[in-house]
């Protein structure tokens, strides 16, 4: 039982450093955001919404390097491996749900979007600093008919 603690301890706290990676990577990108714009090896200028969208892959597929791991690890219980498929699905799905949305979204005409799913809600960044109720409401509505999130849970930001 003792070994069963340490491994969920040390895999839910591998879990919450990803996690505070992803928000640090996600806040030193809005800042650099607004303090001028990246440039790549090429001076191709890279906008707020490209960075923060190499960050979140980058960032989800060493999420993923890890589940994966865990899942086919030969010295885990099966409770830390069953906790590690669920994880992976849980995050796949997100994944999903989040790119099927920002889709949506841009389908309405907007030049650009980013969506993050977490727990408790949905934020949706939106390019368009000039945002109106009506454009609002067809994005809460893309949102809670497409999750089950409803619309006191969405969270929309239009990016300056």
């Amino acid at each position: 039982m003792k070994a069963n603690k340490k491994k969920i301890i040390v895999l839910v706290s591998l879990v919450v450093l990803l996690a505070g990676v992803a928000c640090l990577n996600y806040f030193l990108t809005v800042y650099k955001g607004k303090s001028g714009s990246a440039t790549d090896e090429t001076g191709t200028t890279q906008t707020f919404f490209s960075t923060y969208r190499e960050d979140r892959t980058a960032t989800r597929s060493q999420e993923i390097l890890y589940l994966e791991e865990m899942m086919a690890s030969t010295t885990a219980d099966e409770q830390t491996i069953a906790d590690a498929k669920k994880m992976y699905l849980d995050l796949v799905a997100a994944m999903e749900t989040e790119t099927t949305l920002e889709g949506l979204i841009k389908a309405y005409g907007f030049d650009d979007c980013i969506v993050t799913i977490s727990d408790n809600n949905v934020n949706v960044v939106i390019k368009d600093s000039d945002l109106t109720v009506e454009e609002t409401a067809q994005i809460l509505s893309i949102i809670t008919s497409e999750t089950d999130y409803c619309a006191a849970d969405v969270i929309v930001i239009p990016y300056v």
